[in-house]
């Protein structure tokens, strides 16, 4: 019995190390997004707040930490308050089955990836209820938005680990990331890891897939009637949440903690250059993340669930069947990546040349519409 008790201690400690790593974790990503957002734009961004601004995300904790928590007199109070942690919790106890190098992880589950997925559904009943018990109509539609969006771009995300599976033969995690020694998945799906990206972005409701969150039409979405502590709690859940992307990617498709450990023979020596790489790793993907938010603008509603029913879900089947394909009859690897990168340059390429046809003819119907006038 007091074994059973020394690990569930141990337990705790180390879920509240992780949830303390992660919120430092977060507000150094509040900071990064805006510096690398202004290089990109040609600003300075912050600057004022200590060295180069490096306090900043600081005092934006202590300003949402100390700002009036305002409750609507109609709103459902009992709902209005679990919102929040209903997608708050969701989106740190996922981070329970991740492995950070071949020996550091709070727990090694062998349905670590099945249980990730289950657990990340959960925020949107979150997002539906603060839209709900808010009573406000605007809020109200991005809940409802959130929804539609959430589940749309699940779909695709799970078919795509599903591909994933099949050629590890495993749900564990660790598993998966051993067996992207020498050869990380990104080299056989290329396709899956921008289908992986796309629909986790989606999920998070990061730029360009922020339609809940449109200012500009629904004033801000679910939350807009959340202030404080509160709000703070979205805002907290959304960064980890992005950060949740950016890890798995890591894991499924770039190979986790594999790198070069020159030389490395001591253990401690061993998990700190596979935690180096796991975290340069994961940096280049939320580094790739914040370009995305710098340069593609937002989509319509329509643009949104077109994207998601229309193109990446019969993507993500096409790559299970290619990938069902090469595990029946034992092709050679590098077949495997070749055909999910002919695909996606395919793809691409119709885009594209969809995109260009539609801007020909708008233009030649300005044109039509002038010489009317005239």
């Amino acid at each position: 019995m007091s074994f059973d008790w020394v690990d569930v201690a141990w337990l705790i400690l180390w879920i509240a190390l992780l949830v303390a790593f992660i919120t430092v974790v977060v507000l150094g990503l509040t900071y990064l997004e805006r510096k690398f957002l202004a290089r990109i734009q040609q600003r300075l961004g912050p600057m004022r707040t200590g060295p180069w601004g490096l306090l900043q995300p600081i005092a934006d904790a202590i300003k949402l930490l100390l700002k009036e928590d305002v409750l609507p007199a109609m709103t459902d109070k009992a709902i209005y308050w679990i919102a929040p942690l209903v997608v708050f919790v969701p989106a740190f106890i996922i981070w329970v089955s991740i492995p950070f190098t071949r020996d550091i992880a709070v727990r090694n589950l062998e349905l670590g990836i099945f249980y990730i997925l289950a657990v990340s559904g959960v925020s949107i009943v979150g997002l539906v209820m603060a839209g709900l018990a808010s009573s406000n109509k605007y809020a109200l539609l991005g809940g409802l938005r959130a929804a539609a969006q959430l589940i749309s771009y699940e779909v695709p995300l799970i078919v795509v680990v599903i591909a994933i599976v099949m050629m590890s033969q495993s749900l564990n995690l660790k598993t998966i990331v051993i067996d992207q020694d020498p050869i990380w998945y990104v080299l056989l799906q290329p396709l899956g890891l921008l289908i992986f990206l796309l629909a986790g972005l989606a999920e998070v409701g990061r730029a360009p897939f922020d339609i809940p969150f449109a200012e500009s039409e629904v004033i801000g979405g679910p939350f807009v009637e959340y202030s404080g502590i509160h709000w703070s709690i979205f805002f907290l859940a959304e960064y980890a949440n992005t950060l949740a992307v950016a890890v798995l990617a890591t894991v499924l498709f770039l190979g986790g903690w594999h790198g070069p450990l020159f030389g490395a023979d001591a253990a401690w020596a061993v998990n700190l250059l596979q935690a180096l790489w796991f975290a340069l790793k994961t940096l280049g993907v939320i580094l790739a993340i914040f370009w995305i938010r710098a340069t593609v603008p937002r989509f319509r509603i329509d643009q949104l669930m077109g994207f998601a029913w229309k193109i990446l879900l019969p993507l993500s089947f096409l790559n299970v069947l290619l990938t069902g394909i090469y595990l029946f009859y034992d092709w050679p690897r590098w077949s495997m990546g070749l055909m999910s990168l002919g695909v996606m340059l395919v793809v691409i390429y119709q885009l594209m040349w969809r995109r260009q046809r539609s801007l020909k003819r708008s233009h030649a119907l300005r044109l039509a519409r002038g010489k009317a006038l005239r």
